[in-house]
């Protein structure tokens, strides 16, 4: 007999397993990506138009960072930037769906055994063991592995935690005939889709579902549809991300939300169709009670990989399909058309941040897009005050704007990836692009006084001399051979590219007391008015400035 002092215990266990279970997700999450950081940002190098090679980057990357909300935020970031076309991010969150299964896969295996207690017990204990690892560890990455190794543990605290209510309720008639009375498949299908929509991870329902399956609170049937549910509940994460995106983010999202709608639609007729045929002698439940004879819960973690291998199967080759779908559901307008030409950032996205590893790499793309920016406004101000022609006034000023917004906006990003679980390196490098999105800023405010030089000169009807414009030339061609070799340095840490750049910027620095003593003869000579002297002068010291804030650019690489 169970009193209502065991029934309140067994819903308060219930509650705390499930919270355990979603700190160690995230645990082992934060700690995966912190560890495996460099392997996922050459994953995601390797998108291409391969299908198959998508769905396996998806699949890999959900099993190494433990969560498919996580790769499938992170891909509507992708192509919210523009990064990601709509077919291979389709393809990543195939993978994705993948990928996840490996959560119910682990507890499948913790619950395996004669005793499945002691065997949860048993891997319970690795909480402990990665708790005194990071305790007593000096080096970043061993702390790492011990918060893995504590999250994986803690994924069995919480699992033990669910058992011990399960078996509870499982000691109640009344909780059993209610649940034994709920056979109807589209309703197990849509509780399985709110709890996950509510909790936001499809993991933890199917681990519930797993825990009743062995308990025997609902039948492995039962458990199957929950499952399927949890695949359509783990849309919403997709989908509010997806909100106030691009027209294209929200796209990825609605694909996503097909795919898993369309997955558990093709299995519901196809186990309809089996059942007729059958005489309904046969279901999913049996089949896979038969494969996987006597371990329930090997049986419900097999059929929820299998079920996405085989959705995967049918939708992949339908993928262009989807697209031209999910684009006519989600069609083009003018509204977007004057949105892309507004300033907005080209490689970073806020939803990038659910996977900080791949926010760095995107962070330091964005770093290299704003430099080139300012490195075009620089050439088109010398272009402008030595033939004053101001025929790209207008791009000048759109890329100044640009990069006001850029330094602004990465600013705040970087700021919000600072306080991320990241690896030591990667927390190296974040804290040094404060000072180096400063630097590239400066460069665009230089670039802009030699544009307000060159008005000057057309207002008073001046101009510079053929040698003042040859040194000029001159002065750019070293600039951007610096410019070359700090990028270079910059994104590949190549530190030879960066003695390079610091002997060009000595070069610089001559050439610039050259120019000021050409400019004095040319006075001298009367070649060279005062007012023209006066916005050449200038010029060069800002031309020098700007070396400069390259070089600091450069620089940071010595830090990370």
């Amino acid at each position: 007999m169970v009193d209502s002092t065991m029934v309140i215990s067994a819903i308060l266990s219930m509650i705390a397993g499930i919270g355990i279970f979603l700190i160690a997700c995230g645990m082992m999450s934060s700690n995966l990506e912190a560890v495996s950081s460099g392997k996922l940002r050459s994953l995601f190098q390797k998108i291409s138009g391969n299908k198959l090679v998508g769905v396996g980057i998806g699949a890999v990357t959900t099993a190494a960072i433990q969560s498919s909300g996580a790769t499938t935020v992170m891909v509507i970031g992708f192509v919210n930037a523009g990064i990601m076309t709509l077919a291979q991010a389709a393809t990543v969150i195939y993978g994705a769906n993948i990928g996840t299964t490996i959560t119910g896969q682990i507890v499948a295996l913790g619950m395996s055994g004669g005793n499945s207690v002691s065997t949860t017990v048993i891997f319970s204990a690795f909480a402990g063991i990665g708790a005194a690892v990071n305790l007593f560890a000096k080096k970043d990455i061993v702390k790492r592995w011990g918060g893995i190794l504590s999250g994986f543990g803690m994924l069995f605290v919480g699992l033990s935690m669910m058992s011990s209510a399960m078996e509870i309720f499982s000691e109640m008639e009344a909780v059993k005939t209610f649940l034994a009375g709920i056979n109807n498949i589209l309703l197990l299908v849509l509780v399985g889709a709110i709890f996950t929509a509510i909790i936001q991870s499809s993991s933890v329902m199917t681990s519930v579902a797993i825990t009743m399956v062995v308990s025997g609170l609902i039948t492995l049937d039962q458990g199957i549809y929950l499952t399927m549910g949890s695949n359509i509940g783990s849309c919403v994460v997709a989908l509010l991300a997806g909100i106030g995106s691009s027209r294209n983010a929200r796209r990825a999202s609605l694909i996503h939300l097909l795919f898993n709608v369309g997955g558990v639609i093709i299995f519901i007729v196809f186990g309809g169709i089996l059942s007729l045929l059958s005489g309904g002698m046969l279901d999913y439940g049996k089949i896979f009670a038969s494969l996987f004879p006597g371990a329930p819960q090997l049986q419900l973690a097999m059929f929820h990989t299998i079920f996405n291998v085989i959705t995967v199967i049918i939708v992949l080759p339908l993928t262009d399909h989807l697209v031209r779908i999910v684009t006519v559901v989600v069609p083009d307008g003018p509204a977007e058309k004057t949105a892309e030409s507004e300033p907005h950032l080209y490689y970073v996205d806020q939803n990038m941040l659910r996977t900080p590893p791949i926010a760095v790499a995107q962070l330091k793309k964005e770093i290299l897009n704003m430099a080139d920016l300012a490195m075009q406004n620089f050439i088109c101000s010398l272009e402008t005050i030595c033939k004053l022609d101001f025929s790209k006034q207008e791009e000048f000023r759109a890329r100044e704007k640009e990069l006001n917004y850029i330094n602004k906006e990465l600013v705040r990003f970087s700021i919000e990836l600072s306080k991320l679980p990241l690896s030591e390196t990667d927390h190296k490098y974040v804290s040094t692009t404060f000072h180096t999105i400063s630097d590239l800023e400066r460069v665009g405010d230089y670039a802009e006084n030699i544009m307000e030089y060159a008005d000057t000169l057309r207002n008073e009807k001046e101009g510079f001399s053929e040698s003042a414009v040859s040194e000029v030339a001159y002065m750019r061609e070293h600039i951007e051979e610096l410019y070359q070799n700090v990028v270079q340095a910059y994104e590949q840490k190549d530190k030879d590219a960066l003695q390079k750049a610091y002997e060009i910027e000595d070069q610089v620095d001559r050439i610039t007391d050259r120019m000021g003593e050409n400019h004095i003869i040319r006075l001298q000579h009367g070649t060279c008015t005062a007012i023209a002297g006066a916005q050449y002068m200038s010029l060069a010291s800002n031309a020098e400035r700007i070396a400069d804030h390259f070089i600091n650019v450069g620089k940071m690489v010595l830090e990370w």
